[in-house]
């Protein structure tokens, strides 16, 4: 079996590449890459290259040639239409190319009453593909615990976390678990043939008040929970250019929508998910 995965250059996709190398050999592997000066390091390390771009359906096309499983992890751009087209354009060239399965990258707020500002293109995600006439399976991540390493110095000066979630709980997955769950369900057709939908999630969710008292235990600095409204959380990270989308996602979080837990990471690779105290013990 051949397997390319897009987005491979990526936080989540370089873990994908890693992953999936334990399982198959890295001839087997296809690196699509969006940004050609990264290339080399992976045609070094063995691994076979192409370009690949979302508005470029031809260069897919060439990409997915020879190709049995397209691992789709999309671009992050914050633009639901723009995110739509992308997969659009994917799925044109998919088929063109005569790929029969692809293993698509998804998010938790996919419901249709989620405030966060990409939830449309999460709930359009299944419906699309049960009408593609692919096999498939939808691998939904939870909010990833690992910005929360470099987010931790500021929770330190600030003492508190401030997401406004208030009482509501939070579901988390690192990042090298999502992708180990990735490369299991792309590798095992059982996993990824019966349009199955799964949820990446750690063992428990996790309350502010929890998070908050895991921080503290594993800095050593006091951090509290001091949640400020949506619309301050948007204005003080409006500056990096996701401010009103991250508030948004927290304005889900506060209505109940980000704490679903389940068992599919254990399901597909046979043991538990590393949980929050022991990911950031081992990466702080």
């Amino acid at each position: 079996m051949k397997y390319i995965i897009t987005g491979a250059t990526g936080h989540l996709g370089q873990h994908v590449v890693q992953q999936l190398s334990k399982l198959t050999a890295p001839q087997n592997i296809r690196v699509g890459i969006h940004n050609p000066a990264k290339a080399k390091k992976f045609a070094d390390a063995g691994y076979e290259t192409a370009a690949v771009d979302y508005n470029d359906v031809d260069s897919m096309v060439k990409a997915f040639q020879g190709t049995d499983v397209v691992i789709y992890i999309p671009s992050i751009t914050y633009q639901v239409k723009d995110r739509i087209d992308e997969f659009e354009n994917s799925l044109t060239a998919i088929q063109r190319a005569g790929v029969q399965n692809i293993v698509d990258v998804s998010f938790i707020a996919d419901q249709p009453n989620n405030p966060f500002q990409m939830a449309g293109y999460y709930a359009y995600l299944p419906a699309r593909l049960a009408s593609s006439g692919l096999n498939y399976a939808v691998v939904k991540n939870s909010l990833y615990a690992d910005p929360l390493v470099p987010y931790l110095p500021e929770l330190i000066e600030r003492h508190n976390v401030i997401y406004p979630v208030g009482d509501q709980a939070m579901s988390f997955i690192s990042r090298q678990d999502s992708a180990e769950a990735i490369a299991n369900v792309a590798v095992k057709p059982y996993l990824r043939d019966k349009e199955q939908n799964y949820l990446l999630t750690m063992s428990q969710n996790y309350s502010m008040a929890e998070l908050s008292h895991i921080m503290t235990k594993v800095t050593g600095k006091q951090i509290g929970y001091a949640p400020v409204s949506v619309a301050r959380f948007a204005e003080i990270y409006q500056d990096e250019g996701d401010g009103s989308e991250l508030a948004s996602m927290y304005q889900a979080a506060a209505m109940g929508l980000m704490d679903s837990v389940t068992n599919d990471f254990a399901h597909i690779t046979g043991h538990q998910p590393q949980d929050m105290e022991k990911f950031l013990t081992e990466n702080y």
